[in-house]
């Protein structure tokens, strides 16, 4: 054709040269207040040579031909190649090799438009190139624009799919959270299942956000007692959570600030999943601690041999809830989770031997935990991950039958808390504090009735030697001392205890009163004049709870089994300490 050599076609081709280079070139300093600036101004030059284009196809179809010769007639061929493809055209033939030109701007104007996010004017103008090109046969000259223009289409609409792919599990997540405001938490717990299976199937997640999720929906399983899911929700978070990238333990001198706070994110949501992973092994000991009981708190022999005949029945089961479980993952991690899951049981554990097992994992995220949620910066976080602890080693003690040892369980937990309850600041911790106090009462008074009964397999209380009376009386005062400790807390500033107790101390403040009392009458001493001073001390503290008890008659209901004893107590202390009195009298 006469153009390809005419000034009108240099200028076509150096405004198509400008075109690109705004695309390729200058876009790149387009500021953010005006993103597509260069490429607006490239869509104008394509639109130009658009015209231009058509303006020579017009004034050919005019003259009938180029340089006045007769351009031959092309029919047209209906019906389809095996290759997909319209037969029409020859791509070489003029009337072909116009068709690629034009088809060229349509393909350059669509990318143009998916470029600047208008993705149906860019999808029109994509389709016009397909249809300018069904009306030749493929060529060396138009075949790699047949592929380019698909390959373009293809993307576009992958990412339609994508986008509806994405809105549904959009929609899933708004339904877990309606359903979770409604108080439907199952259903709510169902929708972030599937929303966190589907963010994994197509991609399209944070690491580190989307293992902190999975943790988070492993409290709720656990809560219902559904200890596989949580389990399995657990272990996604970890291993999900390493493909953020292996963290540094401390931020790097080199690295920006942007980095140490990206870094400082990561430990930080790592630590927290560690947490999650404590709550896990500590409520399945928890749980199971509560099916091997007995009514005074001790090991159900019994019952344990019962629930490990059934426990084949229920591992049958257990696998068959697995296989209808949603499960996470994907062929790079599906194994690695399976992996990690074989780690830690999620079936109740009947003796110390399995305890131990589920106890250890736990106290090693409770080591990588505190790495992060130190005393210094974070008191309120670091103390609660030390009641964790401690929790797990009440809890693992249970299951020991060697006295001895179990006593040295609850010493670890003294070790553990009362360095802290002792250095915190009153002022500014006072409910931690408390917390810790009562914690520290009760585990002295669970020494105290293990040393009891270590010296009771070995002989009567009256054959007691010095040095178990010590122990014996070292462990009842620092109990007691607690528990006072305690109910001082809840004294007004000037000294004076409540005349009413709110009711988050209530119960705390009752059964420390009663327990004060027991402690004291427990105290072991061959002096009358100290065994006077302990029993009435132990008979004003069961008064107290009788009389509270009769000026506020709801407060019964919240220590029954207290109070019952309280009674019982005044009723028989006076009768004892009248007998040491005239015991004494009659010595002088």
């Amino acid at each position: 054709m006469a153009i390809v050599c005419s000034d009108e076609w240099r200028a076509i081709c150096e405004k198509f040269i400008n075109a690109q280079n705004l695309v390729e070139i200058e876009s790149r300093k387009d500021p953010e207040s005006d993103p597509f600036r260069s490429r607006y101004k490239a869509r104008e030059l394509l639109k130009e040579i658009y015209c231009s284009l058509k303006n020579f196809e017009a004034t050919e179809e005019e003259n009938g031909g180029e340089s006045g010769d007769q351009r031959p007639t092309e029919q047209a061929i209906d019906g389809q190649r095996e290759d997909g493809f319209s037969q029409g055209f020859s791509g070489d033939s003029p009337a072909g090799l116009q068709a690629a030109k034009l088809g060229a701007v349509e393909y350059y104007l669509g990318v143009n438009h998916i470029d600047t996010e208008e993705l149906s004017a860019g999808q029109e103008h994509l389709m016009n190139c397909i249809k300018l090109l069904e009306r030749c046969r493929v060529s060396p000259e138009n075949v790699s624009l047949f592929i380019h223009v698909r390959n373009q289409l293809g993307i576009l609409w992958a990412g339609y799919i994508n986008s509806n792919m994405l809105a549904y599990t959009h929609t899933m997540y708004y339904l877990a959270q309606v359903y979770r405001n409604l108080g439907q938490t199952e259903r709510a717990a169902t929708y972030c299942h599937c929303t966190l299976q589907r963010q994994l199937q197509l991609n399209q997640f944070s690491p580190m956000e989307w293992a902190l999720n999975a943790a988070t929906l492993s409290q709720y399983y656990i809560t219902k007692g559904r200890y596989m899911e949580g389990r399995h929700c657990l272990s996604a978070a970890t291993v999900i959570s390493g493909l953020a990238g292996e963290v540094p333990c401390e931020p790097a001198a080199q690295e920006s600030e942007t980095e140490n706070e990206h870094w400082e994110q990561l430990r930080q949501k790592g630590a927290e999943i560690a947490r999650c992973w404590i709550k896990y092994c500590l409520n399945l000991l928890q749980d199971a601690k509560k099916l091997l009981e007995d009514n005074i708190g001790e090991l159900d022999t019994d019952r344990q041999e019962e629930l490990k005949r059934a426990r084949t029945h229920n591992e049958e089961e257990e696998e068959k809830c697995k296989k209808s479980t949603l499960m996470f993952g994907s062929e790079d991690t599906f194994d690695a989770i399976a992996s990690l899951e074989e780690k830690v049981c999620c079936s109740f554990p009947l003796d110390f031997t399995e305890a131990r097992a589920v106890f250890l994992v736990g106290q090693n995220y409770v080591t990588q935990a505190k790495e992060y949620f130190q005393i210094d910066g974070y008191v309120t976080d670091h103390i609660e991950i030390l009641q964790d602890h401690s929790a797990l080693f009440k809890t693992l003690a249970f299951f020991e039958e060697d006295l001895e040892r179990r006593c040295k369980m609850h010493k670890r937990r003294v070790d553990m808390i009362e360095p802290i309850c002792n250095d915190l600041n009153a002022k500014y911790y006072l409910l931690i504090r408390r917390q810790l106090m009562f914690e520290l009462a009760e585990t002295f008074m669970e020494m105290t009735d293990l040393k009891l009964a270590l010296a009771n397999r070995q002989t009567d209380t009256q054959s007691l030697d010095n040095h178990t009376i010590k122990k014996f009386n070292y462990l009842c005062s620092a109990s007691a001392k607690y528990f006072q400790m305690f109910l001082d807390s809840l004294c007004f500033p000037e000294g004076k205890f409540p005349e009413h107790l709110e009711e988050e101390v209530l119960r705390p403040a009752l059964v420390a009163h009663f327990r004060v009392g027991r402690l004291h009458s427990r105290l072991i001493t061959f002096s009358p004049l100290a065994q006077l001073e302990n029993l009435s001390k132990s008979l004003e503290n069961y008064k107290y709870v009788v009389e509270y008890c009769e000026v506020h008659p709801e407060a019964a209901t919240a220590v029954e089994a207290e109070l019952e004893l309280s009674k019982e107590m005044v009723g028989l202390l006076p009768v004892k300490i009248n007998h040491i009195k005239a015991k004494m009298a009659t010595n002088n």
